[in-house]
């Protein structure tokens, strides 16, 4: 965990850093509450915690917007050929009450 005062990297269960000697805290976002850097949930009103400085979600693009258009149409009229074959079978099993004894 970086330490929000000048960015050293600590372990997870340090409440001071070890560098400047700062608070390492976790702070709830929705009440405020100080929770150990460890803590996944808060502790006053059980909510999500996120750690600082962590990779945000990645709002991933849609295929169209990146995939050129004449690849789009190749891949969509031949559809069927990338699907492959299929066939329709039976499957019969019988299971007979003592017969390998």
């Amino acid at each position: 965990m970086k330490c929000p005062k000048c960015q050293a990297e600590n372990f997870e269960t340090r409440k001071f850093c070890k560098e400047c000697g700062a608070k390492i805290i976790m702070a709830c976002p929705h009440c405020g509450f100080e929770n150990l850097p460890a803590d996944k949930f808060c502790g006053e009103c059980g909510n999500k915690l996120t750690k600082p400085g962590g990779p945000a979600p990645t709002a991933y693009p849609k295929p169209e917007s990146y995939t050129p258009k004449y690849l789009a149409e190749k891949i969509l009229t031949s559809r069927s050929a990338l699907e492959g074959e299929r066939k329709q079978v039976t499957v019969m099993f019988a299971d007979l009450k003592g017969s390998m004894s």
